[in-house]
């Protein structure tokens, strides 16, 4: 009786932790599909866009990074309540954006709001990814799976909100962004008087420079550059332009962050495992999270902004369905998670150059579905390597590993391709029309990313206009700029189907490496430092 018990509220655990996750994914999805709302009230550039929604992602890591160090000390059921007041502060933050305020007070409204909205995230998966891995050891692989089909199903539910409740004569950006607060309020009631297992490695009796060992200062460095990449951008805007104190500032908190791990680990260099996943998760965040801001509003661009919900909707769905299926697929096709993630590595990259192609809806429903599979067991795949083979590492690992994905789409995924298609589109219209060109770029914001030129970017209100205009009933002018816009689009998914490509060969090289040491197969952790069995963990 006890075991069914048991089992019960492992379930009422993970199901949780599924609305929570859907919660965040509902949110993403709206705000994917209000973009061009936001470009048209207060005419942002991509660049800007891309900005906003990259801070969604960046916000989570702080969230994520944070709550999987305290998670031990303070319980999983504070980061869940702090989650779900940071969900509810989000909106009131995000709606003092007003059409026909200053475009830069809108804009910091917007951009904080979203900052807070992905705290929240994070701080929620900092609870259910160790939370799942703990409550099923055995196949963590297929839970994890589970908990994140949640994910495109918020997206699903998010898109279909901006396809039946956007568009002229429907609800407002805001009415349609307040949705995301009912599955708030329904994980917040689920998660309320729950109680929660301890992590493994908490278990165990590890401490936590023990869990962080195996991360080391060659983790630590990844986790560092990305920090030093945030805190440079963010606080750019508080000095004068050619200023390097935004650099040296954040070049100090990096070092700072390193140092810190290595002193918490005795400087251990850590496992090169850990750093090459680490690396590869910041990929993966960077096309999956990055690219999924991004896919509704370019695919838009090439057909239509309703089609393009649509195909949104339809690539979410394809997710939510294949990830109960992960165990099935391991299992039937005799494959080890590397083996699974390299399958999906090369048919990303090929659904990203598919799409790139379409001109029609049917064929875009082809390429996307290539894409779609592709993309869909990446994310908990990948914690559910760190989890099998590196289960010392407790909540730490994962949390970083979630924090570094997240961070990459805010940092490289989404401002990038909001920069890349900024730039193509400026230099196709360019090389259609020169004067046209010099007639409708928007030099006072231009847009720029790392290491690349800046660029003066289309006028955005002005090309939002002309998508607006009837085919039929577009000038001349008009017609030039939205092909020129279409054409930027397709070289930019072009440019994105990269990442993919480098993901295949970094897999590639791991599956050559566990069949060198005898093939893939889950750790588990030695129970030699146990203050207690794990299957007295828990506190059901």
């Amino acid at each position: 009786m006890s075991i069914n018990k048991n089992e019960i509220h492992k379930k009422r655990l993970l199901w949780a932790g599924f609305v929570a996750i859907l919660a965040a994914g509902v949110g993403f999805g709206i705000r994917g599909g209000i973009f061009a709302n936001w470009a048209a009230d207060f005419g942002f550039s991509g660049a800007q866009l891309g900005a906003i929604g990259g801070v969604g992602f960046t916000g989570f890591c702080f969230g994520i990074m944070i709550g999987g160090v305290v998670v031990d000390k303070i319980g999983y059921g504070k980061l869940v309540m702090a989650a779900f007041l940071f969900h509810i502060i989000s909106a009131f933050i995000t709606f003092g954006a007003t059409q026909g305020q200053d475009a830069d007070t809108a804009y910091q409204f917007l951009f904080w709001g979203m900052f807070v909205f992905a705290l929240a995230n994070g701080t929620l998966e900092a609870v259910a990814n160790p939370l799942v891995a703990t409550l099923f050891p055995e196949n963590r692989n297929h839970y994890l799976n589970i908990l994140h089909a949640s994910w495109p199903l918020g997206m699903i539910l998010g898109g279909m909100v901006g396809w039946f409740l956007g568009g002229d004569g429907g609800w407002g950006w805001k009415g349609q962004l307040a949705l995301y607060l009912v599955p708030t309020l329904v994980y917040g009631v689920m998660f309320l008087g729950q109680k929660f297992p301890q992590s493994e490695a908490s278990a165990k009796g590890l401490k936590f420079g023990e869990m962080l060992k195996d991360v080391g200062i060659l983790g630590g460095l990844v986790v560092s550059f990305m920090l030093y990449l945030f805190f440079q951008g963010t606080l750019a805007p508080f000095f004068e332009a050619g200023s390097g104190a935004p650099r040296m500032i954040s070049l100090a908190i990096g070092l700072a962050t390193l140092l810190a791990i290595g002193a918490m680990t005795k400087f251990s260099i850590g496992h090169w495992l850990i750093f090459v996943l680490f690396i590869t998760h910041a990929l993966v965040g960077a096309v999956e999270l990055g690219t999924d801001g991004w896919i509704q509003n370019i695919t838009g661009a090439i057909l239509s902004e309703q089609e393009g919900k649509m195909l949104f909707v339809f690539t979410s769905l394809v997710m939510f369905l294949l990830r109960f299926c992960a165990h099935f697929i391991e299992k039937k096709a005799g494959l080890n998670p590397i083996s699974l993630l390299f399958i999906c590595a090369v048919l990303g990259c090929i659904g990203l150059n598919l799409v790139s192609a379409v001109t029609a809806f049917g064929p875009a429903l082809g390429a996307l579905l290539v894409y779609a599979i592709g993309k869909t067991f990446f994310w908990p795949t990948m914690l559910a390597i760190v989890g099998d083979r590196f289960p010392a590492t407790g909540a730490v690992a994962m949390s970083l590993m979630g924090g570094i994905g997240m961070m990459s789409a805010g940092l490289i995924g989404s401002p990038g391709l909001g920069y890349f298609k900024d730039r193509y589109a400026s230099e196709e219209l360019n090389k259609a029309d020169t004067a046209l060109h010099a007639e409708w770029k928007d030099s006072e914001k231009q847009s720029s990313f790392l290491m690349f030129d800046a660029v003066d970017p289309i006028d955005a209100k002005r090309l939002e206009e002309a998508k607006d205009t009837a085919v039929d009933e577009r000038t001349e002018a008009q017609a030039t700029v939205v092909a020129a816009d279409i054409e930027g689009n397709r070289r930019t998914l072009k440019v994105d189907s990269l990442i993919p490509g480098a993901m295949a060969v970094i897999y590639l090289f791991l599956i050559f490496y566990f069949r060198a040491k005898g093939g893939y197969k889950p750790v588990e952790l030695a129970d030699s430092n146990a203050k207690r069995p794990i299957a007295q963990a828990d506190e059901f």
